[in-house]
This record gives structure tokens, sequence and C-alpha cells, in this order.
């Protein structure tokens, strides 16, 4: 697009290259000619966190991961829908991510990073997951456009069934696993259910100028 300015380029462990595009005030992160997030179009990746929140209801000192900074929409989503007693785990892969968000798109992030409740944690949310036994409320993932190992192969992981089972065994007893996607995926509903969870598959309406498509929002609980 006419006017783009490349701020800086990342590469995914094991993965592709990332681009920071920034555009008449707004920014993106682009696969090649993909869109993965913009500064201007955030309204399904807070609905990952004030959905979930929803769902957990009053829970006393709910611990959750969030999987992928991305530009920290969910992340400001769920602090603000938390309580003081709160404590959230963002699991990010990309140094230059963390970075960008602390550099260029600082008026973005609006401090998040340094909310007392937040640790960072600059590594694979799939490595977490596997190490946890019962620790979390509630998990978050958006770490691709859909359930599909799309940034990294190694991704595929997170949606297969030894990785649902890990993510059962992180949950707690009514723990939710929340996973976003840019479209909707009816075989992925019927795997998190033959996984054993309590699976809504909610559509989250984008903006007429993104075309009036339905991003999409599984919440699996553990039973």
């Amino acid at each position: 697009m006419t006017g783009d300015e490349v701020i800086g380029t990342a590469r995914v462990p094991d993965g592709v290259e990332l681009r920071l595009i920034h555009n008449a005030g707004d920014f993106a992160i682009m696969l090649e000619h993909n869109e993965l997030m913009s500064s201007d179009l955030s309204i399904s990746e807070e609905a990952l966190a004030t959905l979930t929140c929803e769902r957990l209801g009053g829970r006393a000192e709910p611990q959750l991961l969030i999987g992928g900074y991305g530009m920290g929409f969910t992340l400001r989503a769920a602090l603000s829908a938390l309580g003081e007693d709160a404590s959230v785990t963002v699991a990010e892969l990309v140094p230059e991510i963390i970075e960008w968000a602390r550099g260029p798109m600082r008026s973005l992030t609006a401090g998040c990073l340094d909310d007392p409740r937040v640790v960072l944690v600059m590594d694979d949310v799939a490595m977490l997951i596997d190490a946890a036994r019962e620790a979390y409320d509630a998990i978050l993932l958006d770490v691709d456009n859909g359930p599909e190992g799309l940034t990294r192969r190694l991704n595929d992981d997170l949606y297969s069934r030894r990785g649902l089972q890990a993510a059962m065994s992180a949950l707690r007893p009514k723990g939710i696993l929340a996973i976003w996607s840019a479209e909707p995926d009816a075989a992925f509903t019927a795997q998190l259910q033959a996984a054993g969870f309590e699976v809504a598959e909610i559509l989250i309406d984008t903006p007429p100028d993104d075309k009036g498509d339905h991003h999409a929002i599984w919440f699996a609980r553990k039973a």
C-alpha cells in the first residue's frame, strides 16, 4: 500500500519473517502480504480476554496464561477485566515483538507490560503448557491465524490431540482454553470435543470496512 513504512523485521524461531508496517498513524504486523494484526482492528482480540474473564466468573486470584503478545490487545483487555489479585503470564517467542511494543508502539502498549500483575516469559507458550499441572484458570492462545501453525510449523502441536491433552492437564478444574481464529473451523470444534472439553464457538463481527467477516473464538472448558 502507498505510504507504508517498514519499521522493522523479525524472524520467528523455526518459522517465518514478520514485518512491522506503519501507515498514517496505524501499525500492522505482516507475513508477506497477509496482515496478521493491525492497530485499527482489535475487537475480536479484546473479546478473547473479556469473554474468557466473564466465563471465569469471580474466581479468587485467577491465573491466566496468554500465548502471544501481538499488539497487546488481549493483555490490556484482560487487565481491565481482572482484579488486583490476578496474575497474567504472557509467553512471547519473538524478542522483536516486545521491542516494538516498548519502542515505536509504546503509546499503544500503554504500560501494560509493566503492570505488576504481568509476568513476561520470552519462550514458547507450549513449553509453559507442557510444564504445568492444574496451574491456570485460563489459557488464551492467539499465536496463529487459527488452529494451525501459520507462523511456525511447530505450532501445529498446540492444536493436536497431544497439545490439547497438555492444555487440559495445565488447567485447573473448570478452567478454560480459549483460542482465537481468523475464521470458523467445524473440524476443530469436533477435535476439542473429542479431547474431552465442553466447547462453545463464538463468532465475532469485524467492522464493515473489513468486508464484514467473522473471527471465531473457541471456549473449551475443562470438565
